[in-house]
């Protein structure tokens, strides 16, 4: 059953790219603990609290559709989405309901998990972003020098997002929005949950195991 206790927020999963630099297909259809991995994700943010589900797909749609189990969730078709993740996002924000709160996922993150869902909904404050964040190692960085390093998903509050909307060019997501407004996000610790990475290249499939 749906967690209902988060109702106003709407899950969006980017998974529209061709994985090129991976050299599989689409990442939405590496296998991940016996399903593709497009299905983890989304089933993730559903059972976290999530109120709906939206899934951006692009290249190898049919094939992704026909694989993975995404009746719960709503699927759209990027049909720009060589342009890079920027067109995902923008049609993910389009479709969700424009009165909830925007929770973005990666499709080539495997950590996702329900219990990050759910501490960030916990964690996420009115007119902010909510963000994932996990152990960076020892170095200062961009979210305060505390060793964590900001990720996904993220939490775009409903009041924010025509402004991050507006940012949002080829490939780069929300990324200028948050390097320009830091003091309107707010990093949660999930180092305990996942490491974080992506599945970006053939050394990092070992996230899949």
């Amino acid at each position: 059953m749906r967690n209902t206790d988060a109702a106003g927020t709407t899950g969006v999963v980017l998974a529209a790219g061709g994985g090129t630099r991976l050299g599989r297909g689409p990442k939405a259809l590496l296998p991940y603990r016996g399903r593709p991995l497009v299905e983890s994700v989304a089933a993730a943010l559903l059972d976290g609290g999530c109120r709906e589900v939206v899934v951006v797909l692009g290249a190898g749609a049919v094939d992704v559709q026909a694989a993975a189990g995404l009746d719960r969730c709503r699927t759209v078709l990027n049909p720009d989405w060589r342009s890079g993740m920027g067109s995902s996002l923008l049609l993910g924000n389009a479709t969700a309901d424009a009165r909830d709160h925007l929770m973005v996922a990666l499709v080539d993150q495997p950590g996702v998990t329900a219990a990050t869902v759910r501490r960030l909904l916990a964690a996420h404050r009115p007119g902010r972003v909510t963000a994932a964040a996990y152990d960076g190692g020892a170095a200062a960085n961009e979210d305060g020098g505390r060793g964590l390093r900001r990720g996904h998903p993220l939490v775009i509050d409903a009041v924010l997002r025509q402004a991050v909307a507006d940012t949002v060019t080829g490939d780069a997501g929300a990324r200028a929005f948050l390097r320009a407004h830091p003091e309107l996000v707010d990093p949660v610790d999930c180092s305990d949950l996942s490491s974080g990475l992506d599945v970006d290249a053939p050394e990092h499939l070992y996230l899949l195991d």
